[in-house]
């Protein structure tokens, strides 16, 4: 029981994870990391009646020769700053696109790709376009359809206007010029 109230959780990142010290707090942790712990006292939204109360005792003090406290707090470097600097060399990172269309819009950009091929005026004036997309919108959703790799290049398989062989930098590179001849 001492060990779970102690423990502060388990921690997914295995960057923090390293540079963790279990003696410490956690508010320390992540201080001496240089992370917030709570990111609405570190950055502060101004409050105009705590700005005008400040602007009246500098106007009250210029009479007095008073010197007001200052609320700006010394921020300390951080001890471990190499831990900041991962996560957001980690967060600028490009990522693996995992968006995927629904099977149902999929299936209706399919069926008019073989029906009309790249004729957007024409797509637009079709039965099946019960939402009344106009050919722009529907341009829109077929580039859409072309940038993702995995569902347009089954599309092609299934045509038969793709070899098995290539790869998916080469389907990248069919999909941009399809686009591009719009």
């Amino acid at each position: 029981m001492h060990k779970k109230q102690r423990s502060t959780g388990t921690v997914p990142c295995e960057i923090i994870k390293e540079a963790w010290d279990h003696k410490k707090s956690s508010f320390k942790n992540l201080a001496d990391m240089g992370l917030a712990n709570d990111p609405n006292k570190v950055i502060k939204i101004p409050n105009l009646k705590q700005e005008k109360l400040k602007q009246a005792k500098e106007i009250v003090s210029k009479g007095e020769s008073c010197i007001l406290e200052t609320e700006e707090e010394i921020s300390q470097m951080p001890i471990k700053k190499e831990v900041a600097e991962k996560l957001e060399k980690e967060a600028k990172a490009p990522r693996e696109r995992r968006f995927m269309l629904p099977k149902a819009q999929v299936e209706f950009i399919t069926y008019l790709l073989d029906k009309y091929g790249h004729d957007y005026k024409a797509m637009e004036k079709d039965k099946k376009n019960y939402y009344q997309e106009t050919w722009k919108q529907l341009r829109a959703k077929i580039k859409t359809f072309m940038g993702i790799p995995k569902q347009y290049s089954e599309y092609l398989k299934v045509r038969g206007l793709l070899d098995k062989e290539e790869d998916e930098e080469e389907l990248k590179i069919q999909a941009k010029a399809l686009v591009m001849d719009d």
